[in-house]
């Protein structure tokens, strides 16, 4: 496949797309508002129909070639995820909403900035001290909107944006341009039997650190490990070299049994994980509640409105996917990550059509990997197969700061997919 035939009908694709997508969340607004006699469903539902009108058109301008699939399935789940927050927690859904529209301007601005990428290559390490003072600035002035718990996010004027979120597309966007520099320093150390030299392993000990730091001082089990997965396999991309991941997994394997001997929030939630009967009523009551609403879901669902997922705590936004699984049931599930498979997929399919350029190969990996491992985390944490750690569903779940980073992930990947308009947007082909 080439990026003609990637892109083949952009347009008339996206828009078709588009089209069953908002006829499939008119039907879900329908049965809702009959199911809660309501308007809020259709208000809710014209105001995505008017994102996506303006997106489309705006991204017809701005990339006019691109991934008709990336935009419309990250614009069904966030209307599916805004629908089913306007039903859980209807208190939250206008602030969902207000989100949706500052994602898109974000996606619109990547969109618009220039197609080589090398003002995002070449300032790696400028990005990378932005990100890190945020994660310091987090540490010391956070603050958590419900009063208690980990200080994971920064206010003002009544408004909360959680840095580590953006620290995400940071730390990738940081990794590919590093590796993209080093890899054949690395792999030429692999071939004359040699150690590589520190300065080509210094990502290694800098990702473990970071996770390191967010694990003890922030609590925050989800972000660490998705920062380090993620950062895994792109070395393991980059080098080609499974002992970097047998390394990294003793690391990480380190990292956890640090954080359960002395982090109590990681304790609870492995203790939790290992069995949540033991305290079904008090400190595992979110984790039963989540698997007697996928149990009470079944295959077909309780149907839209009809479910009880409202037992499970803050069920809007860590918890959506048991929310999905008790009133969809399993082929609301499935329907679920076949969208996100997909999504994936064209990321990684990017990457395969950017070999002869290692920084954008890389970057679309990147991407792709951080969207696979936080949908795996919280699914398999949700679904009790692995512990809980935090993170949200990605454009489903309720949260200001995930969505504004997956959407502005997605204007990544659209840039990506519009191919290089000349050789010299291919500035770092191996020579």
């Amino acid at each position: 496949m080439t990026f003609g035939q990637l892109t083949a009908n952009a347009n008339r694709r996206e828009s078709l797309l588009l089209r069953l997508g908002g006829a499939f969340l008119a039907i879900n607004a329908l049965i809702l508002a009959i199911a809660t006699d309501s308007l809020e469903p259709i208000a809710m539902l014209a105001v995505w129909g008017l994102a996506a009108y303006g997106g489309h058109r705006l991204l017809d301008r701005g990339i006019p070639q691109r991934d008709p699939f990336l935009f419309p399935l990250a614009m069904l789940l966030t209307g599916w995820g805004l629908l089913m927050i306007q039903r859980l927690a209807p208190d939250f859904a206008w602030k969902q909403a207000i989100w949706l529209y500052v994602g898109l301007a974000a996606m619109q601005v990547v969109g618009r900035l220039p197609i080589h990428l090398r003002w995002l290559r070449r300032y790696r390490y400028t990005w990378l001290m932005g990100g890190l003072l945020l994660l310091l600035g987090t540490i010391a002035l956070g603050v958590n909107p419900s009063g208690a718990g980990p200080r994971l996010w920064l206010g003002l004027g009544g408004m909360y944006f959680q840095p580590s979120e953006l620290l995400k597309l940071v730390l990738v966007i940081f990794l590919a341009s590093y590796l993209a520099d080093y890899a054949d320093i690395i792999r030429e150390g692999h071939e004359q039997r040699r150690f590589p030299p520190l300065q080509a392993l210094a990502p290694l000990v800098l990702m473990w650190g970071i996770s390191m730091v967010v694990v003890i001082w922030q609590q925050d089990l989800g972000t660490a490990a998705l920062f380090f997965i993620a950062f895994l396999i792109m070395l393991y991309i980059a080098s080609g070299r499974m002992i970097y991941i047998v390394a990294g997994l003793i690391l990480l394997l380190l990292a956890s049994l640090v954080a359960y001997r002395f982090v109590d929030v990681v304790r609870l939630r492995i203790d939790i994980w290992l069995n949540p009967w033991l305290d079904a009523d008090g400190r595992a009551f979110q984790i039963v509640q989540s698997l007697l609403a996928f149990a009470s879901g079944s295959l077909f669902g309780q149907g839209l409105g009809l479910g009880s997922p409202g037992y499970v705590p803050v069920v809007h936004s860590d918890f959506i996917f048991a929310a999905l699984g008790e009133e969809w049931g399993l082929l609301g599930v499935l329907t679920a990550v076949s969208c996100f498979a997909v999504l994936i997929m064209r990321g990684l399919q990017l990457a395969a059509l950017w070999s002869n350029s290692r920084f954008r190969m890389l970057l679309a990996v990147g991407l792709s990997i951080l969207l696979a491992t936080q949908c795996l985390l919280i699914m398999g944490g949700v679904l009790k197969i692995i512990p809980m750690t935090g993170v949200t569903l990605p454009f489903m779940s309720y949260g200001g700061s995930s969505l504004l980073l997956n959407f502005s992930l997605i204007g990544l990947l659209l840039v990506l997919s519009s191919g290089p308009s000349s050789l010299a947007d291919v500035e770092d082909m191996p020579r």
